[in-house]
């Protein structure tokens, strides 16, 4: 039997705004769209000690964030420009610079040591500079073709570091050093703690999103005359917090953040939802669903029955791996025992 693929993280290229870098604060994982970034001192592959913390409104929306631990300045590239920055909370010591041309229109940015690199990773090459607004000291090398697949790319050191997606392993993160970037034999996991932020994390620590249609009532008419029938229907509406809640015991949120810990995990499992099913994700939107705690609803119905007939009512709802998460509004009818054949929530476009 074929061995299914491994559920794998969200691409940089794919979620602009997501990046990671490893400074003397440990290791950090920009995540824009949510308007904060992970940071652990003690590294990704062990997971704890993680903050979340606010991403200053001017931090906000780079196409990169570049940074080392040879030095404090932490770079964010947005088209044609840099910022500089201390602190991405802050926009401590803010300044902006220019790339130079020949900075430009790279697919991923790092830095080693005090050597900033840029991949051009569809033409297999990789691009040293001393300084991003001259070009200074540049130097192209060839990128051999096995490192072409990573789905991020920084530097720890002296090491190019890759992730990229192992399909007997999951997702992993390897070290390349010197000039021919000659594999280290170190490669590690990234801990389920930190990989829960990634986009389309989810996936791969908890499964899969699923969805379908559940039957909450039958209806028979078992006489010889129409009837109609007159009752309640209860059904549970909205999300089953305690079902991710799981993902929040590792995150301690920065008191400059304006979301909860609840809320963000929340937002993390709508995105997750939004994502193509190569990622993990249903690429539904349910933003207009019910994002409040779950809780039983009873609506009064009133529908004919034909003779010696049934009918079936159904509600939609989602969930991640095998854990139901969103009861959503909708509900059918059927006159067979068969579940509707549409998805009631709107398409990401």
């Amino acid at each position: 039997m074929a061995q299914s693929r491994r559920s794998t993280v969200v691409p940089r290229q794919d979620s602009r705004g997501t990046d990671i870098f490893r400074n003397d604060s440990g290791d950090c994982v920009i995540r824009s769209d949510l308007g904060c970034y992970l940071q652990t001192p003690d590294f990704l592959e062990k997971g704890s000690n993680i903050t979340i913390r606010r991403l200053h409104p001017a931090c906000q929306g780079g196409d990169h964030y570049v940074a080392s631990r040879e030095n404090p300045d932490i770079y964010i590239l947005k088209g044609d420009s840099y910022r500089v920055v201390q602190d991405l909370s802050t926009d401590r010591g803010a300044q902006i610079f220019q790339l130079h041309p020949r900075c430009r229109g790279g697919d991923h940015y790092g830095r080693l040591r005090w050597a900033f690199f840029i991949i051009f990773q569809g033409r297999g090459v990789i691009r040293r500079v001393d300084d991003l607004s001259t070009a200074g000291g540049e130097t192209d090398l060839v990128l051999p073709p096995e490192y072409c697949k990573g789905l991020y790319y920084f530097g720890i050191d002296q090491y190019l570091t890759i992730i990229k997606l192992d399909e007997k392993w999951g997702v992993q993160f390897f070290l390349y050093g010197d000039e021919r970037f000659q594999f280290l034999d170190s490669y590690f996991s990234i801990h389920p703690n930190v990989l829960n932020f990634f986009p389309g994390g989810l996936a791969c620590t908890q499964g899969a999103s699923t969805a379908g249609w559940e039957c909450i009532k039958t209806l028979h008419n078992t006489s010889d005359s129409t009837i109609t029938w007159s009752d309640k229907v209860v059904r549970k509406v909205g999300y089953t917090k305690q079902q991710m809640s799981s993902i929040e015991h590792s995150w301690s949120i920065s008191a400059d953040m304006s979301l909860g810990i609840g809320d963000l995990t929340k937002l993390i499992t709508q995105l997750q939802f939004s994502l193509n099913t190569e990622y993990g994700g249903r690429s539904v939107r349910t933003e207009q669903e019910d994002w409040n705690e779950a809780q039983d609803e009873e609506e009064s119905l009133q529908v004919p029955l034909d003779p010696q007939k049934s009918l079936y009512i159904w509600q939609y709802h989602l969930g991640i791996g095998q854990k139901p998460v969103l009861f959503c509004r909708d509900m059918q009818f059927t006159k067979e025992d068969i579940p509707p054949d549409h998805i009631p929530l709107p398409p990401v476009l």
